[in-house]
């Protein structure tokens, strides 16, 4: 694919977080670029701001006359619409050029230096940390993020200088077999879409197939403790661990005025006293592997530190929405089982005596299917449960696999199943809630705003 010969940009799916950052880089380059999505979002309007021509409805005759020409069209689709979209089809049949998001991405990054981040959970936070690392030192980088970063409101970053480009490497559909990188992390291997992947074994032996295509010459940053197998003798590999001896590791952890005070232990120094102002240990544990991977392309000691005291975090990764001394109001993207686990035991960690209650809305059958115990398990970790039905995605429904399924195993007594459609009602009738936790990788981040101002009327 040759992208100086390419003159517009088509995207189905182009709310989907990583999409809208290729969308922004095609619009970069003076493309045209425009696309279809299911739903209108605050993203999707902020990328019709930013000059893209977007629909809402699959239909044909929406697609901009200019599009339908296949000599200089390139289309880019997600794999959660369907292969019998009504669009897609009509790309095909007509002999244009068609790819995923994955193999577009890896064609971008080929000519340059990527620093790839995997892993079932992190891998956004920990990315859009290495990002500012890089951003807010004489290195600098690009970045195509899983999530917006509050820093820069975006989740395209660009650089005229430098050949860094940071991404996000998502197993999701073997998409980061498509890369190349010449550095990666990788945070955790948790058994997840198991609807691609059949089985944990499999899982696994992707992440390997990943490490095995990192270059020559470049290195891995790997979790203490996770197993990935032979490694290449032609890489480099280093540890990292919240507070175990490792490569890379963190020591005299304290929190002082909302700070985590921390130092961290390199192979060859100790950069001391690192602030970090984004809540929850696992996240500490993730700047230490974002360090770890800033030290080692030479980003120095006091750079470091002072990228991560200014590091605001992700949209949808524990965002506070509410945070006074008697209300507390977060929203977290999580939606797999540990996912969950770190995030309340977060909340409990830095809000200790307060009760907490979760609004967690489950995310795709085959995944509620496949875990149902384990979210049990999880959310029974909180003081009240209002559990949502499924939110389906990319999937049709499956027999017998229902929100109900994990709510007969919760243990906790506090516990409402409730409607999508009755939540806000369910609040404000509802005892007023001490911190109030929404979780999801749905559609749960549209009651946001409403659920903020019914608890601020309230309060």
């Amino acid at each position: 694919m040759n992208l100086n010969q390419i003159h517009n940009v088509y995207f189905l799916g182009i709310g989907g977080i990583g999409m809208s950052a290729l969308a922004r880089y095609f619009i970069s380059l003076n493309k045209v670029v425009s696309g279809y999505d299911r739903a209108e979002t605050q993203l999707t309007r902020e990328l019709a701001d930013e000059g893209m021509v977007i629909h809402y409805t699959e239909n044909v005759k929406l697609i901009p006359k200019q599009f339908h020409n296949s000599k200089n069209t390139l289309v880019i689709f997600t794999p959660a619409v369907p292969q019998n979209h009504s669009e897609l089809l009509y790309f095909r049949h007509g002999g244009f050029e068609i790819k995923k998001r994955a193999e577009v991405l890896g064609i971008i990054s080929t000519a340059n230096d990527v620093l790839a981040v995997a892993g079932t959970h992190g891998k956004t936070t920990t990315s859009t940390m290495v990002a500012h690392l890089l951003k807010n030192s004489p290195t600098d980088c690009n970045a195509f993020l899983g999530g917006i970063a509050i820093n820069y409101n975006n989740n395209l970053l660009l650089s005229k200088t430098s050949s860094y480009v940071v991404v996000e490497a998502d197993e999701y559909d073997r998409s980061f077999l498509k890369l190349n990188p010449k550095a990666a992390i990788i945070t955790s291997i948790d058994a997840d879409h198991l609807d691609i992947y059949g089985t944990f074994e499999e899982y696994q032996s992707a992440f390997r197939q990943f490490v095995s295509q990192i270059k020559t010459g470049g290195f891995l940053i790997i979790k203490k403790g996770l197993e990935i197998g032979n490694v290449s003798t032609n890489i480099q590999q280093y540890t990292y661990s919240l507070k175990d001896e490792a490569n890379y590791y963190a020591k005299n952890i304290t929190i002082q005025n909302g700070y985590y005070h921390y130092d961290v232990v390199t192979p060859s120094s100790t950069i001391e006293n690192v602030k970090l102002g984004f809540p929850g240990l696992l996240n500490v544990e993730n700047s230490i592997a974002a360090i770890a991977m800033a030290h080692l392309i030479g980003i120095g000691n006091n750079d470091i530190r002072t990228a991560m005291e200014s590091f605001l975090g992700v949209k949808r990764r524990f965002e506070y929405h509410i945070k006074t001394d008697n209300l507390v109001f977060i929203d977290d993207y999580g939606h797999h089982p540990e996912e969950l686990r770190y995030t309340i035991e977060s909340v409990r960690e830095m809000f200790p005596s307060k009760k907490i209650t979760g609004i967690f809305q489950p995310h795709l059958f085959s995944r509620t299917n496949d875990f149902a115990t384990e979210f049990a398990q999880s959310l029974s970790l909180l003081n009240e449960l209002i559990l949502l039905e499924i939110y389906p995605a990319r999937e049709l429904p499956m027999p017998g696999v229902s929100s109900q399924m994990v709510f007969d195993k919760v243990t906790i007594a506090n516990k409402h199943l409730c409607p999508k459609a009755d939540l806000l009602s369910f609040i404000e009738a509802m005892d007023m809630p001490e911190v109030i936790i929404t979780m999801g990788a749905g559609d749960i981040d549209t009651f946001i705003e409403p659920i903020k101002e019914i608890l601020l009327n309230r309060s």
